[in-house]
């Protein structure tokens, strides 16, 4: 088998695993919110529902981009198609940054809630 083929296998099976985690992930986060519901255990279900449903979109998207990059870099190098991966990568980066704010409530860089500041070497 030829390098290129084997690499676009390769972003293949990454494309098909990142459409798989969203898919997995939004019928898991449907399930245990439904589960939530006839249960009615008073817990509110939207709020987890969406975390678990943005969860899943994150990984999915960590996983295509890198599908993109290992198609693009690797197979067709060239400044068109490094220009077409750098508009992806920047669409998907500010969606990935856009469902980090709306699961977690901060940015990506952002110290999480509870947590102190380290100072530098100590």
């Amino acid at each position: 088998m030829e390098f290129k083929n084997i690499i676009e296998a390769a972003g293949e099976i990454v494309d098909l695993a990142g459409v798989a985690v969203i898919i997995i992930g939004a019928v898991i986060a449907t399930v245990s919110a439904l589960r939530t519901l006839l249960r009615r255990s008073g817990r509110p279900v939207y709020e987890s529902y969406r975390q678990q449903l943005g969860r899943s979109i994150l990984l999915g998207l960590e996983l295509l981009v890198a599908a993109d990059i290992i198609r693009t870099v690797a197979v067709t190098p060239t400044f068109e198609s490094l220009g077409v991966l750098a508009l992806i990568v920047l669409i998907r980066t500010f969606l990935s940054y856009t469902l980090q704010l709306e699961v977690t409530g901060r940015l990506p860089w952002q110290q999480s809630r509870g947590t102190a500041a380290v100072p530098p070497g100590g």
